[in-house]
């Protein structure tokens, strides 16, 4: 394969990321408008972060088989499209059914690219896949940080939160656009690698993969708290919405030199599981900030590096532990699956927790308990793989 086809592949799989959040970063930033407009309690207007989360959980599995029958290609690719009608259709929202109907649709779409991508990656670059999942990451926190920085600005021009929310579907035209030019034709072309596989299942029986999955869900169950609850949070302390709108942008911007970062720092240190505990510690010494209301600024900085740290290193477990793109897709999407239903109960727990006592603050506590589970997870699992591999030598 020639080098300009692998900078196209590469550029392909780094525009379809940036799909991959913004449906659900856009929002936060106007979370309160929309509760106001459309009268929704904290409880419910969590469901806005929680159901697309849920459906890359539920439908991540499903993915794969298509993938089996269909290949992760073209698999992909619809994927973008529905992600594309799930966005632009929130033009049309003026109930809370309606919108959580466009998020369950986003999520869909969601849900099918995510773990594909990591057997995208398996597949055109196998001997870079340290480099193209830091690739991947970066450009899934930049469409979250695009989002999350850039609605509240399209809401203020056209004074349209719906416009502002069906604004990003042009990110999936352009990465549909691509991905018809670029990926297809060379589908088409490679007769070696012309399907995505037939017989590997989802490794539900084996202990390793449940660690994995385990250690993503404590991972993504702090994420997408912190997507959906951030400003609130960070208003909560006593400070403006401008303000606590830029610390979720700077979280989310900050995971792009985390994401970016973890190839050349593997290369110095090689364990997986210095790494992860790093970059969990990071974030709790910004929850421990936070609770006590100390430069939340810089309490973002630490939990946004953590957390772009630990993603990048989730997605790069299983496509260690695996041999083939059907065994990275395969782990991939039973990890995701188990973990991102995790994920999506966090930011329900928070607004239940907002709804009953009024305040934020106790949420913190949830978020530390998990963060240290999470760790705990680390530890089994790497060590497990290690010995595993010591034995597999």
């Amino acid at each position: 394969m020639k080098k300009a086809t692998y900078i196209w592949l590469g550029i392909a799989l780094f525009v379809a990321a940036l799909n991959l959040r913004p449906a659900i970063n856009s929002i936060s930033p106007l979370i309160e408008i929309i509760q106001s407009e459309l009268h929704m309690n904290a409880s419910s207007a969590s469901l806005l972060t929680s159901i697309p989360v849920l459906c890359m959980g539920i439908f991540s599995p499903v993915a794969a088989k298509l993938a089996n029958r269909f290949s992760l290609e073209y698999v992909i690719g619809w994927s973008l499209v529905v992600i594309g009608i799930g966005t632009i259709i929130r033009l049309f929202t003026h109930t809370s059914f309606f919108l959580l109907i466009t998020a369950f649709l986003a999520g869909i779409g969601i849900a099918a690219a995510g773990p594909l991508l990591s057997g995208f990656i398996k597949k055109y670059f196998p001997d870079n896949s340290a480099i193209m999942i830091s690739i991947y990451t970066a450009a899934l926190a930049v469409g979250a940080g695009m989002a999350s920085g850039g609605v509240a600005p399209i809401q203020h021009v056209f004074e349209s939160w719906q416009i502002a929310l069906a604004a990003w579907s042009l990110l999936a035209l352009l990465a549909i656009i691509i991905w018809v030019l670029v990926v297809l034709p060379q589908k088409k072309k490679d007769r070696t690698i012309q399907t995505f596989g037939g017989a590997d299942k989802l490794p539900w029986n084996q202990w390793n993969a449940w660690l994995l999955t385990f250690s993503f869900g404590g991972m993504a169950f702090i994420f997408y708290s912190l997507t959906a609850w951030l400003p609130p949070i960070v208003e909560n302390m006593g400070y403006s919405k401008v303000y606590a709108a830029n610390l979720l942008v700077l979280f989310m911007v900050l995971q792009v030199p985390a994401n970016l970062a973890i190839p050349y720092l593997l290369k110095r240190i090689p364990s997986r599981l210095f790494w992860l505990v790093t970059a969990a510690i990071f974030e709790l010494i910004g929850f421990g900030m936070i609770f006590i209301s100390f430069l939340p600024w810089l309490a973002a900085c630490f939990i946004g590096l953590g957390a772009g740290g630990l993603f990048a290193m989730n997605l790069l477990l299983p496509i260690d532990v695996t041999t083939t793109h059907q065994a990275a897709a395969s782990w991939s999407a039973m990890i995701q699956a188990v973990g991102y239903v995790i994920g999506s109960f966090g930011p329900i727990i928070l607004g239940a927790v907002n709804d009953m006592t009024g305040s934020f603050s106790y949420s913190i506590f949830v978020l530390i308990a998990v963060n240290l589970f999470m760790i705990v997870m680390q530890v089994f699992s790497v060590k497990r793989n290690f010995k595993q591999e010591k034995l597999a030598s």
